[in-house]
């Protein structure tokens, strides 16, 4: 019985570790910390970026989005000329560094637009800059403050919340991989 409860007690990390690898998947947590470095981003947003859009799981989206973190070509080639990128192709989206690369450029550049707003920042990054510039746009003509709540697309405000909590989450289950 003594051996059971020991091999029970040294199985339990790695049971631990199979649930997080399931349920709250990370790949690529060096090009997450290198590129969340660059960009001055905190790593578990772009964990749960990730997270939300792909569950680390690159694919293409019905709408054409591309990789890890579902970049549109029309975003990526915007955001290859704004940041000065000589050779970029969207097959390039499908490498983990490129898009993980350009997804943290795109959210660095939403978080400065927005004023480090991460709400509208992911609203954004989701539902359109213009939709999240009407919004907010609405919402201060009506002396409002804007909050998730207030987003009108129930798919985006699922979706900020998802990031926010993802982002949590990771904080906690991965703190030495994206910050050590």
């Amino acid at each position: 019985m003594l051996a059971v409860g020991i091999g029970v007690v040294l199985t339990m990390p790695l049971v631990r570790k199979t649930i997080n690898e399931i349920t709250l998947p990370l790949t690529n947590a060096d090009v997450i910390r290198q590129q969340a470095g660059e960009k001055h981003l905190d790593p578990a947003l772009i964990a749960g970026v990730i997270y939300a859009e792909t569950k680390f799981d690159a694919r293409t989206s019905a709408t054409g989005a591309l990789g890890l973190m579902q970049i549109m070509p029309g975003t990526a080639s915007f955001l290859a000329r704004r940041s000065g990128a000589t050779a970029f192709t969207v097959a390039d989206l499908g490498k983990p560094q490129v898009n993980i690369a350009y997804g943290s450029y795109y959210l660095r550049y939403l978080l400065d637009e927005y004023h480090g707003n991460v709400t509208l920042a992911l609203a954004a990054y989701n539902g359109g800059e213009s939709n999240v510039d009407r919004w907010v746009a609405d919402a201060k003509a009506h002396g409002r403050s804007f909050g998730v709540s207030d987003i009108p697309f129930p798919e985006t405000r699922a979706y900020v919340q998802r990031v926010l909590q993802a982002r949590a989450q990771y904080r906690h289950k991965y703190f030495s991989q994206l910050y050590g």
